[in-house]
């Protein structure tokens, strides 16, 4: 029940109907009973900072922020985690004495389907493991150990080959969980040759520098594909409505070897063609409804203050939502 005491967040895009955000926050501030509610907001790009003030005269304690706002809002803020400066990029804004503050938390989302779970309900297992990314250090690697079976070469990352199709936005969210997983190699494959040495460059003077990031155009996939121990999508092929496309031909996905982990940061379809055609070929398959679960998990204990939310609470308020249940 929304009360004068009730404490606001919310998410903040152009458009932003469409957000799945407020079912699965809502759904967990209910369940721990915390006077808040979780709200869109819809911005134009143009009144970025006028919405920011606005937010701080209402009290509004921390929001979301989807597109067009991810990159625009960085020099708006008080401060940016290291994790945020390196994707580029901020999904998640909170209120300290310092004025807005800005992190990412698509790495931790990214990570928490790739790690050991611990004892259900899942609790988000790839918060320690961020801190490292937070701190800016690549090499700490605290927290629960890495997923034990499904890729080849057993549990240690250090030995595993990740290939990443796409070099947007949520690509170096990616190529920051893969780094912080420790993998031998991280290969990025995208369709534009500019772009790719861009992004490439874009890592050399980061917060969290990449010593050695190869990028590849398309028509190397197919030899790529036969090293992965883990490849993921972030491109949007095969989101709905077109979701009997995949980013990978039939022919190139053969390539796949039995075992290796094949992710799709999409999570509409459910599970899309992409995952359809990995899981015939024995790849272990996994979609992108977990990524965001966490994502929005990792943000609502920053909000809140909380060392744990309920994760599968959120989870549930999503596949229904979806319609998977």
């Amino acid at each position: 029940m929304i009360k004068g005491t009730t404490k606001l967040l919310g998410v903040i895009g152009h458009p932003v109907e469409h957000s799945l955000s407020p079912a699965m926050h809502n759904a967990a501030i209910s369940q721990l009973g915390v006077d808040f509610v979780y709200l869109p907001f819809p911005v134009k790009p143009g009144d970025l900072k006028a919405a920011l003030a606005g937010f701080a005269a209402i009290g509004v304690r921390g929001f979301s922020i989807t597109i067009p706002h991810k990159q625009a809002i960085l020099p708006l803020l008080s401060e940016v985690s290291p994790i945020a400066r390196a994707i580029g990029a901020v999904n998640t804004v909170y209120l300290t004495d310092k004025g807005w503050c800005g992190t990412n938390t698509d790495v931790e989302g990214f990570l928490a389907p790739l790690q050991t779970p611990p004892t259900p309900p899942y609790q988000g297992g790839a918060k320690d493991a961020t801190s490292g990314l937070e701190s800016g250090n690549m090499a700490v690697k605290s927290g629960p150990p890495p997923y034990q079976g499904g890729a080849r070469g057993g549990s240690d990352w250090s030995q595993k080959v990740a290939v990443i199709l796409g070099n947007g936005g949520a690509a170096r969210a990616v190529v920051a969980g893969c780094a912080q997983l420790g993998c031998a190699e991280i290969h990025v494959v995208g369709r534009n040759e500019q772009n790719l040495a861009e992004f490439q460059q874009s890592w050399v003077n980061s917060p969290m520098p990449m010593q050695n990031l190869p990028v590849h155009t398309w028509d190397n996939l197919s030899r790529l594909i036969s090293q992965a121990d883990l490849l993921v999508n972030t491109t949007p092929v095969g989101m709905y409505p077109q979701g009997e496309k995949s980013p990978v031909a039939p022919d190139v996905i053969d390539q796949i070897s039995a075992g290796a982990i094949v992710y799709d940061l999409i999570y509409t379809p459910n599970p899309t063609q992409f995952l359809k055609d990995a899981k015939i070929r024995g790849a272990r398959a996994i979609d992108g409804l977990e990524m965001l679960v966490q994502q929005g998990a990792a943000a609502l204990k920053i909000w809140l203050d909380k060392e744990s939310v309920p994760v599968d609470v959120m989870r549930q308020a999503l596949r229904q939502h979806l319609g998977l249940d």
